[in-house]
Parts: C-alpha cells; structure tokens; sequence
C-alpha cells in the first residue's frame, strides 16, 4: 500500500513519564538527556540550532530545531535524503515533535509526532511500519531513565552484527544464552547483574544493578533476505562506566558474533 502522493505519512502516541515538565524538558531537549535515552545526541538547545544523531560509525542524521517553548514543546527536522542518498527534493524532511503535558502526582504526559515523505512509493508503507517497531521502544529508555537516572550523563555502549539466519531463531537463541526471564525477573546478563523492565517482540529492556548501574537493550530484526541483525546497546551512568564499555564492548562483540541460532522448527 503506499500513500498518496505529497501526503507525509504519521506516526503518533503517547507516553505517561515520572517528573516536573522540567525535568522531562532536559531529558527530551538537551543532549546530555538525548543521550542518555536514544542515540548520542549533539544538539543547539535553541530555535534554529543544529542537530546531530550518532546512527554508528562514521552514519549520523543531520537536521535543526523548528520548535522551542520550553519546557512545552520541541519539534525539530531531519534531512532524510541525505541520509539514504537520495536529491536533495526526493524527500521532504522528518520531522519530529514532543509536546509536554503536566499531570497531578508528580507525572506528565508526552505527546510524540513523528511525519514525513508522502512520495508515493511502496517502499513508505514498509519505512513507516519499521519506524513505529524502532521508534517508540526508546521510549521505555525515557521512562526508565527518568524514573531511576534523572538528570544523569550516559556512557554509551553499542554493538551489533549481521547474521544470515532466522529473526525468531536468533532471538530465541540470545534469550536462552543468557536466561533473560518475564518483566520483573532478576537477571544475570554475562556478569552484570539487573531486573527485566520490558519484554518486547525480539526486544528486551534491563536495569542494569551492578558493577554498574545503567540500562541494557537486547534485540534482533529481520533485515529480510534471511539475515538478521543482532543487538546490545547500553546506557551507563557512573564513573567506572567508560572502563566497564572498554571492557564490555569487545565481549558482546565476540558474543554476538558466535550466536548459535538454529532455524525453528517447522509443524
């Protein structure tokens, strides 16, 4: 199915958060805070100010600040056809926008919109779906963040690899490798002890105890073509945190790379 054409697609929901619209300002419209949830984040915390998101080595999204009413709303946008290659006009820019809505009880609500292209072509209906599944997942991370590490500075850890095989196959072979349990279980990730916050399809989300605290996303995707992309990314919040990645990040490298996945089997 695909859009009609010049008619951006939408993606849009809602998330109940722990905070003062403060304190969910700075975790939403800061750098420090983006990064402390989503992906490492460069930002100009002004209208017109530039914005950088880290997608991995040497990848990024580039875009600036459209909209800033502190602490009510931030919309910025992303060029998009850059990012995949594309003319400068085959794509209209992503834009993104959180609004922020205080609640009684020390909560507020954040309104996300997310909007885009509207070229026509099939390939919309399959980016949009994709986006949703990846998108509103970090969500959980803002959750979390705000409910245990408010206005703390990240350390980030992230791997992935590549591997031809079975999604399902390959995220049922990292759940059983490191006996990851329902939402609210005690954990011990490869010697980093935790409690299951969030289980997802393929995607699952853990605090992170000790030796240091932080959270911790596993998750595998299907990349089509029977290949799979298998995952970890964490955010670290202490001051042994850039000697846990060093340590850390080389063996869930190694890990990933040795999952032993078997394709399920078939009735």
């Amino acid at each position: 199915m695909s859009t009609t054409p010049n008619v951006p697609y939408r993606l849009e929901f809602s998330i109940e958060v722990p905070g003062t619209p403060d304190q969910v300002w700075q975790a939403i419209a800061t750098a420090k805070g983006m990064s402390a949830w989503f992906l490492p984040t460069e930002m100009e915390e002004r209208e017109g100010g530039s914005v950088h998101f880290s997608m991995g080595p040497e990848m990024g999204s580039d875009g600036h600040v459209t909209g800033w009413d502190p602490p009510r709303r931030l919309a910025y946008e992303e060029d998009w056809a850059a990012l995949m290659g594309k003319e400068p006009d085959a794509l209209s820019p992503l834009t993104s926008e959180f609004l922020v809505e205080a609640r009684s009880g020390g909560t507020c609500v954040v309104h996300v919109t997310s909007s885009g292209f509207g070229t026509g072509a099939d390939w919309e209906a399959d980016f949009w779906e994709d986006m949703g599944v990846n998108w509103m997942p970090f969500f959980d991370h803002l959750r979390l963040y705000l409910t245990h590490f408010p206005d703390q500075e990240a350390t980030h850890l992230e791997v992935t690899a590549s591997r031809a095989g079975n999604a399902d196959a390959f995220w049922a072979a990292m759940h059983d490798s490191l006996g990851l349990g329902a939402e609210g279980a005690a954990v011990d990730v490869r010697g980093s002890t935790g409690t299951v916050e969030r289980v997802g399809e393929r995607l699952m989300l853990v605090r992170l105890g000790a030796p240091v605290p932080g959270m911790l996303s596993l998750f595998a995707y299907d990349e089509g073509n029977d290949r799979t992309t298998v995952g970890v990314r964490a955010y670290v919040f202490s001051a042994d945190a850039a000697d846990y990645v060093r340590r850390e990040e080389p063996a869930w490298r190694a890990w990933l790379e040795e999952l032993d996945a078997r394709a399920p089997a078939t009735e």
